[in-house]
């Protein structure tokens, strides 16, 4: 080899070494970030438990003749909306919601749960 070529794999040698710890270092942080979003926090465990059970009722309403399709469709974008808040709060928390971010989620959920009725 002469001079040049040795300059030039000695360059593309280190440039790919960097490139190696550079993906090494951040394979952990991604690694522990994608683990946090598949906890089950028990706040958001609680919130998206009530959700699925409204979703059920609504479903049952519709199947037993006691709601419209239509106030069904209203409801369900309702809670849609309520499970979007609450992946977007988490988002916030690293994977988690407050104490309070719940009770504001609760507010609206009791709110959509009165519309469903008993």
């Amino acid at each position: 080899m002469n001079k040049t070529s040795t300059l030039i794999f000695s360059g593309l040698l280190a440039a790919f070494t960097v490139s190696g710890f550079a993906q090494t270092a951040a394979a952990p942080t991604a690694a522990a970030s994608r683990a946090q979003w598949k906890k089950d926090h028990p706040r958001r465990a609680e919130v998206n438990a009530r959700l699925a059970n409204q979703n059920k009722r609504i479903n049952d309403k519709v199947a037993d003749g006691k709601m419209s399709p239509a106030k069904a469709a209203k409801l369900h974008k309702e809670d849609k909306q309520i499970r979007q808040e609450e992946r977007d709060m988490a988002a916030q928390n690293g994977g988690h919601i407050t104490k309070q971010e719940q009770a504001v989620l609760n507010k609206q959920e009791n709110k959509v749960s009165n519309q469903i009725g008993k």
